[in-house]
């Protein structure tokens, strides 16, 4: 009995070896030098494969049942309409003349809005063209065919019994070395060691951490990587997009401050790193904020300052009114683009619906991570230019290169009413649009 019990301890010794050296060889050492294997690209590959043989099995058992089009089967949406502006709209509906008809327009358009406005649906996850294979986004796609059933089926275990216990363990040790090398590092003297150190550790950590996620990121244009001194504005869709630059790069954040796991990780990176934390409800939080900014701006040798001017997380299929405070203190700005493939896996955080542990389950369930990040030219404000146009301006180019919509409206709205000054504005374009011609005399009613 000694010897089987010696032969176990020696096998199961053996395998624990085996483990930690391909662990440190296949996860830790491409992290620390920022190299890649090939291995998430040939299982993104792979997924890519599955999920389009699973679309055309779903085409072919709609077409079998006769029962509905595809699109309607895994469309949410309420009502279909085409994406047009109303002044376009409109105008292909006049007749030269204000109608007691034309409110029949107005109140299909009001309507719409109730139903599904533009504002609202950019709070909630960007609907699938196709099924994902996932649970959470199924709408009992699975019954099409018993090859598809089985695929899923397997799909559950892969993700739940193999993929989620490495991811775990994985974003266990990714967020101990972090505490762990930060308290290290707190300890060294201010200077250049203390400060490269510091960035290896954060960096290594955030690649970890991708890692943990299946995450394959491209990065295009690193040439115009933000550089010291400067303000590194992108869209915000989750907590992710902090970890997917800075394991490219290290920078400043500005943040809200948080409590639990996302508090953890921000207490440890202040430890070696200057971040500004603020409370959204602080008046005096934002005047220093923009104190700490001008700072930084002011000094070469500082990291880039990290800001996603939104304030709030949209679903990546838009880019929402950006604040005009870090527009303000001067400086280059680099825009960023951020944009993710749905189709692997949900990167937008709901705060409003889901906890951040939620979040991070139902991320650490998914296939992949897949997203492209594009550092797009860096712009300065022009002469004569103020804070919002310069806003403005950089939000087009972000979206433009992302392939989003550009919206005009506050992400605050996902926690606050809309203020009267927007409903005003509102109004006058609809009293613009019923009066131009001089129809209904010259805009007097306005």
């Amino acid at each position: 009995m000694e010897e089987k019990r010696e032969g176990y301890s020696l096998v199961k010794g053996k395998i624990l070896s085996i483990w930690m050296i391909l662990f440190v060889v296949l996860v830790l050492l491409p992290s620390i030098f920022r190299v890649s294997l090939g291995i998430s690209h040939l299982y993104v590959k792979i997924i890519t494969k599955v999920l389009e043989w699973a679309t055309l099995q779903i085409e072919e058992g709609v077409k079998k049942r006769k029962a509905m089009a595809l699109e309607n089967l895994i469309s949410t949406g309420i009502i279909q309409r085409e994406e047009t502006s109303m002044e376009k709209e409109f105008a292909g509906h006049r007749r030269g003349y204000f109608n007691l008809a034309d409110v029949m327009y107005f109140s299909k358009k009001g309507c719409e809005a109730v139903a599904e406005d533009e504002v609202t649906r950019r709070f909630y996850s960007e609907e699938l063209v196709s099924w994902n294979l996932l649970s959470r986004t199924n709408a009992n796609l699975h019954n099409v065919s018993w090859q598809l059933t089985v695929v899923w089926v397997f799909g559950i275990l892969i993700r739940y019994c193999l993929l989620l216990p490495f991811r775990v363990c994985l974003a266990v040790f990714s967020i101990l070395l972090l505490v762990l090398a930060t308290t290290v590092v707190r300890q060294f003297p201010n200077g250049r060691v203390k400060c490269w150190l510091s960035n290896q550790v954060q960096m290594t950590c955030a690649a970890l951490g991708v890692r943990c996620l299946s995450g394959l990121v491209h990065f295009h244009n690193r040439e115009n990587r933000p550089q010291g001194g400067g303000i590194c504005v992108a869209n915000h869709t989750s907590p992710l997009d902090v970890l997917i630059l800075t394991s490219d790069g290290c920078y400043s954040w500005v943040s809200q401050a948080h409590g639990g796991l996302l508090g953890l990780i921000l207490r440890s990176c202040m430890q070696t790193t200057q971040h500004v934390l603020f409370e959204r409800s602080e008046m005096k939080d934002r005047h220093l904020v923009r104190k700490k900014i001008r700072e930084q701006v002011a000094d070469k040798a500082k990291l880039p300052i990290l800001i996603f001017p939104e304030g709030t997380c949209i679903n990546n299929t838009s880019v929402m009114m950006f604040k005009k405070g870090s527009f303000e203190v001067g400086g280059t700005i680099h825009p960023v683009a951020i944009k993710y493939d749905p189709r692997f896996g949900d990167a937008f955080w709901n705060s409003a619906k889901h906890s951040i542990m939620t979040f991070v389950f139902n991320v650490m369930t998914s296939w992949a991570i897949v997203c492209n990040v594009w550092y797009l030219p860096p712009m300065v404000k022009e002469e004569g230019e103020d804070a919002v146009h310069f806003a403005n301006r950089v939000k087009a180019v972000i979206a433009a290169r992302g392939g989003m919509s550009v919206l005009p409206w506050d992400g605050g709205l996902k926690r606050k009413k809309i203020e009267e000054s927007f409903k005003e504005e509102q109004q006058k374009k609809y009293c613009q649009i019923v009066t131009e011609n001089g129809s209904i005399g010259k805009g007097s009613v306005c």
